[in-house]
């Protein structure tokens, strides 16, 4: 009978990575805990409709990445592409936008079927971020101060550029997309083949188009910043203010979209140049109008989400992971004969109370000296705590080194975790 595999795309994490991942999310929440941003969890599953309303009948995801289905009742659901809307849907629904300002931060996985690739899935996490009722260019500010202190603490501040853009209003954007749908429609048989649909449907998307053919026809195409409204532009000169006065550094790129038809006004964009055409780790922007678009009140909004795959996947190219995120246990505690098994345990326990986050793992399942050695050895351990039937009379253990030259020694079992404690400390 054939094994059972995992759907293409969609990964197993196994315990030899989640330590990498514990400690890329440890660092995030911490982070986000320093900014007052508060956790919120949705569920995987929401109605089909909620998308098609918040990022856009005519997006890719929409049309072709999202995995939807009919359950029992005939009605349409579908497997969260993104947070965003779920995020928004659930603070309305539950009356956290009502007169208040909100900072909210989500995890979790997201599912997209299209090509998988390195760094890409069909099942895929994000990190989100989402602000609520802030009008002003200083949350914007904040939100890439705070993705700027991230990369620091990660080590990555030399390998991330920032891109920022304003795609202004949604009555902006529709006077320049009418323009630029007029330009490019002269050039329709010399566009890609991706272009060609999105002349139609999503003429903006076509500013990101990596085809070198588009790309020249673009360069005398009309720009979307000289097409922008008062107010955005405004709110655009004020938020480069802020990150110049910040030190944030960033590149203003006129051709800056994002995917989703929710965003106007500020979109950003972080880049790694580490990990070939991959190369967005984090991205996001304003979403003014979407709360009153789903059903809420007019409610200003700004956010971004950063892919957990890819940033582990940069973490690992760039050798940033510290060696101290290994899963490796400190303390390794024998049982050498039956009449051991219970004081063995017993003295783990004791260990766990009186060493407050330190690993120690206990023998199990029998074994000769030699055996639970290697095993000690294998669990990356740096003490073997030995305890046979002659250290069990005599009331001591045997302490190992097994990271170092140190000689093996014998000491009382009381005094074992006073030991253990001193030795960490160097």
């Amino acid at each position: 009978m054939a094994k059972i595999q995992a759907i293409r795309g969609m990964n197993d994490i196994l315990p030899e990575q989640t330590p990498t991942w514990q400690y890329l999310e440890a660092t995030v929440r911490n982070l986000l805990r320093q900014y007052g941003y508060q956790e919120i969890r949705m569920p995987i599953v929401e109605q089909t409709d909620l998308f098609k309303r918040s990022i856009g009948e005519v997006t890719d995801i929409v049309e072709k990445e999202m995995y939807t289905f009919d359950d029992r009742n005939g009605d349409s659901l579908t497997l969260r592409p993104e947070g965003t809307a779920g995020c928004v849907r659930a603070a309305e629904e539950h009356g956290l936008l009502f007169n208040q300002t909100r900072r909210l931060w989500y995890s979790g996985p997201m599912f997209r079927h299209e090509r998988p690739q390195k760094g890409r899935y069909r099942q895929f996490h994000q990190i989100g971020v989402e602000c609520f009722g802030m009008a002003g260019p200083d949350i914007d500010a904040e939100l890439l101060m705070l993705t700027a202190r991230l990369w620091k603490t990660l080590g990555l501040s030399g390998h991330t550029r920032l891109e920022i853009n304003s795609i202004g209003s949604a009555q902006s954007r529709k006077v320049y997309r009418d323009a630029l749908v007029d330009y490019l429609s002269g050039y329709a048989s010399e566009l890609d083949p991706d272009s060609q649909r999105r002349l139609t449907t999503n003429p903006l998307r076509i500013l990101d188009s990596k085809d070198p053919g588009t790309r020249s026809i673009l360069e005398n195409a009309p720009r979307l910043d000289d097409y922008l409204d008062d107010d955005s532009r405004a709110h655009f000169d004020r938020l480069r203010e802020l990150l110049d006065a910040a030190g944030v550094s960033y590149t203003v790129n006129p051709a800056l979209v994002r995917g989703l038809d929710y965003y106007g006004k500020t979109v950003f964009e972080w880049i790694t140049d580490s990990l070939g055409a991959q190369g967005t780790v984090c991205a996001g922007g304003r979403y003014d109008g979407l709360v009153e678009q789903l059903g809420g009140k007019p409610t200003c909004a700004v956010g971004f989400a950063m892919g957990v795959e890819r940033l582990i996947l940069l973490l690992e190219t760039l050798d940033l992971i510290p060696d101290s995120v290994n899963g490796d246990a400190d303390v390794y505690v024998t049982a050498m004969g039956d009449a051991t098994v219970a004081p063995a345990l017993a003295l783990a326990e004791s260990l766990r109370d009186q060493l407050p986050g330190r690993v120690v793992v206990t023998h199990c399942g029998g074994g000769s000296f030699k055996s639970q050695m290697k095993k000690a050895d294998r669990s990356g351990a740096r003490y073997a705590v030995i305890l046979g039937e002659n250290e069990l009379a005599n009331g001591t253990v045997g302490l190992k080194p097994l990271r170092s030259e140190e000689p093996q020694r014998e000491l009382p079992r009381t005094a074992l975790a006073q030991a253990l404690a001193a030795a960490f400390e160097h």
